[in-house]
């Protein structure tokens, strides 16, 4: 009977291993194809590739750490990035170069993106802590980082900061973890459509005009110069970097930073739709990779509410601009879907296999 028993849970782990290599394969899939499309659409119209390869490398690096980093240091490691996240933020407006877009993201979205991603890592350490006091302090931090949000003048990192906080807390009482991480894709994909009908201008003429007087109109032009170009190429695009010039808009702009404030546009612009699908693809592995975790349901939803949450920033703004935030994101999922060693060791000598 025992006997029978262990190999049926040694059975249950190797199937669960397999799930877990098929994943981690596709995620290498997903970014090698995003990192040759980018080729292939500089090939065809010229372009600068080196952007959306640094954020390749930079994302399958973070991600890479992150693993590493959560099966050896489950509590330590999200905390430090979470403060290193801090100080990043508290630095970046003083080594942001070019434009500083003040409405709606602070300061080129790069600060509200660094401290939503500092938030989703301090829960993520916060559900990993066993101590009680550890896991309030952890939490704290968040209510922090929100502060510095609002004292940098970033109201969407304020919001974002207290919605992955407030996400964490309700994420104790899910037990099922696909059907919120579905209401998260939906979100993040909401939030894109309607970046996208505002650049068009299809929406009620009373919420257009609330929306581009948020989001301010010199940005909205832009995501129309983003269409213009989505239209002349649909399936190529005007190639990697070439939306600097070839927007009207940003070529007469007093200090143009290159770039349409929002990836999903900014793919459409100059790696056409194809880019658009392979940039939705990799998000969509990243929640799949979450579902499968075998972490906790807390720690899976709350680095998904954290990655959403950024998702949403870079459908308005230029957040994946930044290398420390796209490697700040590839960490933050890496922890979020490690294994780590001190758990596997316990479920190994107790011969029972987590849920």
């Amino acid at each position: 009977m025992e006997s029978t028993r262990t190999a049926s849970t040694a059975g249950a782990g190797d199937a669960e291993d397999d799930r877990r290599n098929v994943s981690d394969a596709t995620g290498v899939l997903m970014l090698g194809a995003c990192a040759a499309w980018a080729l292939i659409t500089a090939a065809a119209h010229g372009g600068r590739p080196e952007g959306v390869l640094l954020a390749v490398l930079a994302a399958a690096a973070g991600y890479a750490s992150g693993r590493i980093l959560g099966a050896l240091l489950p509590v330590a490691a999200p905390a430090a990035g979470a403060f290193t996240g801090l100080g990043l933020a508290l630095a970046a407006p003083h080594l942001t170069a070019g434009p500083q877009f003040a409405a709606p993201l602070g300061h080129t979205g790069a600060i509200a993106a660094l401290l939503t991603l500092s938030s989703g890592a301090a829960c993520c350490a916060a559900w990993a802590a066993g101590a009680p006091g550890a896991r309030l302090v952890l939490r704290l931090s968040v209510v922090a980082f929100a502060v510095v949000a609002a004292a940098l003048g970033s109201a969407t990192g304020l919001a974002a900061c207290a919605g992955v906080l407030l996400c964490s807390l309700a994420a104790d009482r899910t037990r099922r973890r696909a059907p919120a991480l579905a209401a998260l894709a939906l979100v993040a994909a909401l939030t894109a459509a309607t970046t996208w009908a505002v650049a068009e201008g299809t929406l009620p003429h009373g919420l257009r005009t609330v929306l581009e007087d948020r989001f301010s109109r010199h940005r909205v032009r832009l995501w129309h110069d983003a269409l213009t170009l989505t239209g002349r190429d649909p399936v190529l695009g005007a190639g990697p970097g070439r939306f600097g010039e070839l927007s009207p808009t940003a070529t007469q702009s007093l200090l143009p930073d290159g770039k349409p404030h929002s990836a999903p546009l900014q793919q459409a612009a100059e790696q056409g739709l194809i880019g658009v699908a392979l940039l939705a693809a990799v998000f969509c592995w990243v929640l799949y990779a979450l579902w499968r975790t075998r972490r906790p349901t807390p720690v899976a939803l709350t680095a998904g509410a954290a990655l959403t949450a950024l998702a949403v920033i870079a459908s308005v703004g230029n957040a994946l601009s930044f290398t420390t935030v796209t490697v700040g994101a590839g960490v933050l999922a890496g922890i979020a879907t490690a294994r780590p060693l001190r758990e596997e060791g316990q479920r190994k000598r107790s011969g029972v296999s987590q849920p």
